[in-house]
């Protein structure tokens, strides 16, 4: 016990010497951040303290923090304002399809919590899209587009109870 602690003593004193003939070159004079008090020092110890910083520090924003189905969830959300300055119904549509295609994706082989997504109907978005362009945009500038109908789907009732 007497060799651990003389070796600890003398790797101490080592260290200490070094510092000390650091000091006395001045090699620790006018220090970034010198006579500055410490970032954070009065707020309570947070243990994600070092992501936070980093998330700040490099702009990412914390939506990329959350699980799948959350990040789908929030995206569906968005969905009208982000269709909202798109020019044409072709983009709205085809926005929505790789939207759709990554919750059909996810929906497969889902991970993360349980979070209920569906896939978004494309022709509710394509309508409210063109109700929020006929809103922004006099009536007298806007052409009207022609409505292509489509046949109705029926929808399948899936019976996973039989094989």
């Amino acid at each position: 016990m007497r060799e651990v602690t003389a070796v600890t003593y003398g790797w101490e004193a080592a260290v200490e010497a070094q510092i000390r003939s650091a000091q006395e070159r001045g090699e620790f004079d006018n220090l970034p951040g010198a006579g500055k008090p410490i970032p954070g020092r009065d707020m309570p110890y947070d243990e994600g303290w070092w992501i936070r910083g980093f998330m700040e520090r490099e702009q990412i924003p914390s939506d990329l923090m959350l699980p799948t189905p959350l990040q789908l969830r929030r995206r569906i959300e968005q969905l009208p304002d982000e269709v909202r300055d798109l020019t044409t119904e072709e983009a709205v549509r085809s926005y929505v399809a790789v939207l759709n295609a990554e919750v059909v994706a996810w929906l497969r082989a889902p991970t993360g919590p349980r979070v209920v997504v569906r896939p978004v109907d494309v022709d509710e978005v394509v309508r409210r899209w063109r109700a929020d362009r006929q809103r922004a945009v006099p009536a007298t500038a806007v052409e009207p587009v022609p409505h292509v109908a489509r046949p109705a789907r029926t929808r399948r009732r899936w019976r996973w109870w039989r094989r």
